[in-house]
C-alpha cells in the first residue's frame, strides 16, 4: 500500500503576508509521485481556535484549524508576519504562541520563511545553529538572538531538521529545495515547471542587496548562460563565456555576479551538480559516464563536488532516489490478466 503523504502544517500568525502563506500550498501541493498521487498534505492552522486571522493586506483569512494541528505535522512551516509583538521586540514568545508550539512533536522538521525565523529563534530552535532571514532584519535578528549564527548573505540555510530562508521568493527556493531533498530533482523540476519558477537557486546564492540596476539596453549574460548549459559536458572557459557577450572577462564577471548572484565558476558547478543529479536519478549510466556528461571529467571530481553540495556520494545518491522510484512503481503496478496489456499510469 502507498505510504501516507508527508503532512506539512503551516502556522498562520496575525499580520501574516498572504503571498508567503500560500507558498507551501503552491509548492508542496504540486508535488506528485509517478501515479499522480500527492506527496504532501498541507494543513493551515493558527494559535487560536479556528477563525479569521488578520493579514498585512486589507483582508483576513479564515483558518480552519487550531494549534492542535501542529501535533500532527511532519514539517511545520512558519511564514513571515508583521505583528509578532514581543517576539520581534524582545525575542520572547507570547504565552499563546508558546502554548501552540508546545504541540510540536520532537523530531518534527521546522521551516521558516523571512521573519518567521524570529519565532523559531525565540522558541530556542535556532540556538547554536546557522540561520538566515531577510537581509533588512538580519542585524536586528543577530542582536536579539546572539546564540544564532546568522548569515545574511544567502537565500536559505539547510541545517538538517531546521531550515530558514530569506524573504518572499527565497521561501519558494527553500520549499523547492525540500521537495528536491525529499523526492529528487525530477519531482522538484516538475513542480517548478508547473509553478513557472526557476527550478533551482542554490541556498548559498547571495540575497539581492543594494545591487545597481543594469542600464537600459545594456548587455546581459543570458546568451552566455544558455550557451554554457548546452555544453556542460565540455570544458568551458570563462573567456569563452565572455566572448559570447563581446565583453572583457572582467566586465563579464562583474555583470554575471550582478545578475545571478554568484560567480560564473560557482554557477557552472551548480549546473553540473544538477545535471549529475538528474542523470543519477533517471538513467543507468555508469558513474564515470555521468561524471563525463555532467562536465566533471572524472568520477573523483564529481564525487568531491556532490559530497560538498549534498553530503553524499554519487552512488549513495543514486541508491536513495532509484530505490524511492522503484518502491513507488511497485505500489502503482496493477495486476493484469494473462495476455492483457497493463493499464497506463496517470501522470
Amino acid at each position: 500500500m502507498p505510504t501516507a503523504p508527508h503532512r506539512v502544517v503551516v502556522l498562520a500568525l496575525d499580520g501574516l503576508l498572504p503571498f508567503e502563506l500560500g507558498i507551501p500550498q503552491r509548492i508542496f501541493g504540486k508535488a506528485r509521485d509517478a501515479a499522480g498521487r500527492p506527496l504532501y498534505e498541507i494543513v493551515t492552522c493558527s494559535i487560536r481556535p479556528p477563525g479569521p486571522v488578520e493579514t498585512d493586506a486589507d483582508f483576513a483569512v479564515l483558518v480552519p484549524n487550531g494549534p492542535e494541528a501542529l501535533a500532527t505535522a511532519d514539517t511545520v512551516v512558519v511564514p513571515a508576519a508583521y505583528e509578532l509583538g514581543p517576539v520581534y521586540e524582545e525575542g520572547v514568545l507570547t504565552p499563546e504562541l508558546a502554548a501552540a508550539l508546545a504541540h510540536v512533536r520532537p523530531g518534527t522538521r521546522l521551516v521558516s520563511i523571512c521573519t518567521g525565523g524570529y519565532v523559531l529563534a525565540a522558541a530556542g530552535y535556532l540556538d547554536g545553529r546557522p540561520a538566515t532571514t531577510h537581509w533588512y532584519h538580519a542585524e536586528h535578528f543577530q542582536r536579539l538572538f546572539p546564540k544564532v549564527r546568522v548569515d545574511a548573505d544567502v537565500l536559505f540555510v539547510d541545517d538538517g531538521d531546521v531550515l530558514t530562508s530569506a524573504g518572499v521568493a527565497a521561501g519558494i527556493d527553500l520549499c523547492l529545495h525540500l521537495v528536491r531533498r525529499d523526492h529528487g530533482t525530477a519531482v522538484a523540476n516538475d513542480v517548478a515547471r508547473r509553478t513557472v519558477v526557476p527550478p533551482h537557486r542554490d541556498g548559498g546564492q547571495a540575497q539581492y542587496i543594494q545591487r545597481p540596476l543594469p542600464e537600459a539596453q545594456s548587455a546581459t549574460t543570458t546568451a552566455a548562460r544558455a550557451w554554457a548549459l548546452g555544453r556542460l559536458h565540455e570544458p568551458i572557459q570563462l573567456r569563452d563565456m565572455a566572448a559570447r557577450e563581446s565583453m572583457s572577462v572582467r566586465t563579464f564577471t562583474r555583470r554575471f555576479r550582478e545578475e545571478v548572484g554568484v560567480s560564473p565558476g560557482q554557477w557552472l558547478t551548480q549546473q553540473r551538480v544538477e545535471r549529475a543529479r538528474h542523470l543519477l536519478e533517471s538513467t543507468d549510466l555508469t558513474i564515470d559516464q555521468v561524471a563525463h556528461d555532467a562536465g566533471f571529467g572524472t568520477a573523483q571530481s564529481m564525487r568531491q563536488h556532490l559530497q560538498g553540495a549534498l553530503g553524499v556520494t554519487p552512488t549513495a545518491y543514486r541508491r536513495t532516489f532509484r530505490a524511492t522510484a522503484t518502491a513507488e512503481a511497485a505500489t502503482t503496478a496493477e495486476p493484469t490478466i494473462a495476455g492483457a496489456a497493463p493499464k497506463p499510469l496517470r501522470t
